[in-house]
């Protein structure tokens, strides 16, 4: 799952992106509200992360923007105030979820998976697939109760799979959502990844759907 941070506090943001990695998520980093702006309009992410108090623009003027333009991605603010008034205009500008700075780490995860689970229709942060079991809490997974060492590439196609469980994913779009803005999007190593978790988890977890892409059946 592809997530978008637009934070302008560094240490930050290095902490957020490591905690979502840590979890199968792939982070793009942007600290002002124009790359923002940018990419949240062109890119397509599973959710976004906006600071309110970005340099350049603010994140109410971009969020009201991304909702003018029609851009339906799942948005988490964040603010420096505990006034209640920044609160209530971001989530009247079209924001799903709020939180107030400085904040527990744990927490902004929970929420990312929270927000995550009800964009896919998933109720529960632990996804049983027949005898391979992932925890989206932390990217473990399990065969048969076995512990399984999985790559963070290996965890983020699995993770993507599972959240659109039943639903056929084209090559091109499994690309788009385990790589990085500026990482090498080559789709052709999404064969190896797929074949590498048949390999660990099973021959019969992944379907291929020849010159389609793959899915993973509903759950």
């Amino acid at each position: 799952m592809r997530v978008l941070l637009a934070e302008d506090e560094p240490h930050l943001c290095e902490q957020i992106k490591k905690l979502l990695n840590a979890e199968g998520r792939v982070v793009d980093i942007v600290h002002n509200g124009i790359d923002a702006q940018h990419l949240g309009t062109t890119e397509p992410y599973d959710m976004i992360i906006l600071d309110l108090g970005l340099p350049e623009r603010d994140g109410i003027s971009v969020l009201r923007d991304w909702r003018s333009a029609g851009v339906k991605t799942p948005v988490l603010i964040l603010t420096a105030r505990d006034g209640w008034s920044e609160r209530v205009d971001g989530l009247d500008a079209g924001a799903d979820d709020y939180m107030t700075k400085p904040f527990h780490l744990p927490e902004l995860a929970a929420r990312v998976r929270a927000i995550l689970r009800r964009q896919s229709g998933q109720l529960n942060p632990i996804i049983e697939m027949g005898n391979v079991i992932l925890d989206t809490r932390n990217g473990r997974v399990t065969v048969d109760g076995v512990p399984i060492d999985l790559t963070a590439q290996e965890i983020a196609v699995l993770t993507y799979l599972a959240h659109n469980a039943g639903r056929l994913i084209p090559r091109s779009e499994l690309s788009e959502h385990i790589y990085e803005y500026n990482g090498d999007r080559d789709s052709n190593t999404i064969a190896v990844f797929i074949n590498r978790l048949r390999n660990k988890l099973g021959p019969d977890l992944i379907t291929t759907v020849r010159g389609r892409g793959y899915m993973i059946d509903s759950l």
